[in-house]
């Protein structure tokens, strides 16, 4: 066999002993999920009425309900936010590799050294279609519907599976970086509170000054508004061209620094 269908076929053991963990201890899975839960309701039902009374009229469904606005304005924001949580217990998961002593056993055996962290990876990814699914069916409960079309779903799901692959490799390579389990469980945080300061829940532009620009040129907020684009059956336009150029960023540049911090934990 080729070097590629070793690397394939180690990478695919990796995964199932990943999954086979997350439906072992499916504790973690339902907390990771349930925060962006909790987030919607909260959102939507305390501060909804007050929040979706001042979105400008271009925004949220336009159906005479503030509540129900705003929900509409929500809920592609805590689809991101789910995404973000997920690939933070990703962090932890492989920093627990790293301090029990998995890694080094790993190291013994005849097996292409990207597989455990590429099985963390798409195990994570598996993760990540799950939490959207569950967080997108308590929106629609909720009575949020979308405009979208085939594409428009297509380039929703799209968006949501890149900006979750580039997000896992960060989280990998902090938590290989950590050094702790704690550690990595707070290192992600920032991933966290970013989109408290993008256009997630209010409009960029409604921010004062410096604020406000770095709401508008920080990661998060192109990716927001292109999934809300795609939802609402519109065309992205420049925010599409951003998110895709972050996301590859981001991947790129935590993939290198996993890897190296990977080798580094099996060294040690």
């Amino acid at each position: 066999m080729s070097t590629m269908t070793y690397a394939v076929r180690d990478s695919t053991t990796m995964v199932r002993r990943n999954l086979k963990h997350l439906l072992r201890y499916p504790s973690l899975t339902v907390t990771v999920i349930a925060m962006p839960v909790v987030f919607l309701l909260l959102f939507t039902y305390v501060f909804g009425g007050t929040m979706g009374a001042g979105l400008p009229g271009d925004l949220g469904s336009a159906s005479g309900d503030p509540r129900a606005d705003y929900l509409h304005y929500l809920t592609p924001a805590i689809l991101v936010m789910t995404v973000v949580a997920v690939a933070q217990s990703t962090a932890i998961l492989i920093a627990k590799d790293a301090t029990e002593g998995i890694i080094d056993r790993f190291r013994t055996l005849p097996i292409a050294r990207s597989a455990p962290l590429t099985g963390h990876a798409l195990a994570a990814m598996v993760q990540t279609v799950l939490g959207v699914v569950v967080v997108l069916a308590v929106a629609l409960a909720l009575g949020y519907r979308s405009d979208a079309s085939v594409a428009g779903w297509a380039g929703a799901v799209g968006t949501l599976l890149l900006m979750g692959w580039a997000v896992t490799w960060l989280c990998l390579a902090l938590g290989l970086a950590s050094g702790s389990v704690e550690a990595a469980s707070n290192a992600p945080m920032p991933l966290i509170l970013l989109p408290f300061l993008s256009s997630a829940f209010v409009p960029a532009d409604s921010m004062p000054g410096p604020l406000g620009w770095f709401a508008e040129h920080q990661p998060f907020t192109p990716v927001i508004e292109t999934l809300r684009a795609c939802l609402d059956g519109t065309g992205p336009g420049s925010d599409a061209w951003w998110a895709v150029a972050w996301c590859v960023a981001i991947s790129a540049v935590c993939f290198a620094w996993a890897v190296r911090a990977f080798g580094r934990a099996r060294n040690g």
